[in-house]
């Protein structure tokens, strides 16, 4: 007898696979108690390291904007070219434990926090434009088969494969994770990108839409399979020393920051959804516009307090840049911050890594971990509004609005959504050396997996392309031979 899915409170659950939304594109709706649940609960599902992206690296560095993008933002980090904001950076592995292997295939987080004039400005992204999904009530199925299966505690192919082959709006993620990027040497050597998209609010109140690229000065580098099993034999630390070593020694690394916009009118004009996290924006209809220079340059001086306890999110914004109907996106600007009272405390942004550079006036009261007291602007102000002189509202800092339409519903995100297309672009785009690699790393990745659920993802890399397909194929053969 097949069993009800149900809340934790036994509620039974209609539809695991779809957030509410206003509209097929529109935003997620908060009355979704069932995301809320989910995302909740993943928050606590471990202490005291980070539920994602627990083993990291990180330093302190600077931007300084080397282009004029005033007509597209207000944002006062680019206001003026040779601007300077200091900032602090943390790459991550995704899936392993603070103790893992820092050489191992895995995506690496790309996060940044800006210290502005405005407040911090914090883009928390991947060295890969895409993501694994694009509904957010699919992130914590996702990434716990990423993590260690509860019977034998060790990592499981068969839950990677079974859960991508049933999902194939992945496969452009996994198509990047299986080639060279999936592996660079350093943090030093790949790129990062805020991978959803964002707005772009200017001093006329007008909103564009825009994605975040930041271009290594280093150059790609990157091991094979074999190449990173080396080195992980010679050290669990590969990524912390080169880092770490690189700053130390004066070498300071270096990332072209880049923009592409996209107006509200091209945006409705798209074939393709301009907020899924699952596609990129062609180059060739909306080319990189150059900002900046991101320059990493200082290391901490404990790890601790600047690297394991700096809490980014991207619920912090400023004003000029803004939030889109990306569901992902939206999820995680409850998330991330939620994760942060949860694994560092109420107040975590007291913690002086997380603290803005300017002054900060708010009601939030008592609780663990509020060292600051009151910081309302004026002693007998705790609540708001108030007749003490206590920080008011300003108007002035309001977006435009944003038009949204649709009926409340669960969308089938699936329905309508070519997932086949762009991978298919990717791989035409490889060199026959790049192919070949990218098919004996995919096949070395089913290691141990049933021929039923490798058959059901093989199914799509076929869609995606035959040759993709059957090169996965001769390369399990010959792995198997």
């Amino acid at each position: 007898m097949t069993k009800k899915l149900t809340t934790t409170a036994g509620n039974p659950i209609a539809d695991n696979q779809n957030s509410q939304t206003a509209g097929a594109r529109g935003p997620v709706l908060m009355q979704d108690y069932q995301l809320l649940e989910k995302l909740a609960h993943q928050n606590r599902e471990r202490i005291p390291e980070r539920v994602v992206h627990a083993k990291g690296w990180g330093a302190h560095g600077t931007f300084t904007v080397t282009h004029d993008i005033s007509k597209y933002t207000k944002a006062s980090i680019f206001a003026e070219i040779g601007k300077e904001t200091p900032m602090i950076c943390r790459f991550s592995t995704v899936a392993g434990e603070m103790g893992a292997a820092d050489n191992e295939r895995d995506v690496r987080g790309f996060a940044l926090k800006f210290y502005t004039e405005e407040g911090n400005w914090d883009l928390v992204g991947n060295n890969t434009p895409v993501f694994f999904l694009r509904d957010p009530y699919k992130f914590p199925d996702f990434i716990h088969t990423q993590k260690r299966h509860p019977k034998t505690n060790m990592r499981s192919g068969t839950a990677m494969w079974d859960y991508w082959g049933q999902s194939p709006e992945a496969l452009h993620q996994v198509t990047i994770l299986m080639s060279d990027r999936g592996c660079p040497k350093t943090p030093m050597n790949m790129n990062g990108y805020g991978s959803h998209t964002y707005a772009f609010i200017n001093a006329d109140n007008e909103r564009v839409w825009v994605k975040f690229h930041f271009k290594t000065q280093q150059g790609h580098a990157f091991y094979t399979n074999a190449e990173s099993n080396e080195k992980i034999g010679q050290t669990r630390e590969g990524y912390q020393e080169a880092l770490f070593g690189s700053i130390e020694a004066g070498d300071f690394p270096k990332w072209d920051v880049k923009i592409q916009i996209m107006t509200e009118s091209q945006a409705d004009a798209t074939a393709y959804n301009p907020f899924d996290l699952t596609k990129v924006w062609p180059h060739g209809d909306f080319p990189l516009i150059d900002v900046g220079v991101m320059e990493l340059n200082r290391n901490p001086e404990n790890y601790f307090a600047e690297v394991e306890t700096c809490a980014y999110s991207p619920s912090n914004i400023v004003p000029g840049i803004g939030f889109s109907p990306d569901k992902v996106l939206q999820s995680r600007i409850f998330s991330y911050a939620d994760a942060h009272r949860y694994r560092i405390g109420t107040h975590y942004e007291q913690l002086p890594v997380n603290q803005p550079k300017c002054p900060m006036n708010h009601y939030h009261k008592d609780g663990a971990m509020n060292v600051l007291g009151q910081v309302s602007g004026a002693t007998d102000a705790y609540y708001e509004p108030n007749s003490f002189g206590g920080a008011t509202e300003t108007p002035s800092y309001a977006e435009p609005s944003l038009p949204l339409s649709g009926d409340a519903d669960r969308y089938n995100h699936r329905d309508g959504n070519d997932d086949y297309g762009q991978p298919r672009a990717l791989h035409d785009l490889m060199s026959d050396e790049q192919r070949a690699r990218l098919y004996s790393n995919t096949a070395e990745a089913m290691h141990g997996v049933s021929d039923e659920i490798i058959d059901v993802a093989l199914g799509h890399y076929d869609q995606i392309s035959q040759a993709y397909g059957d090169g996965i194929r001769a390369a399990r053969a010959a792995l198997l031979a």
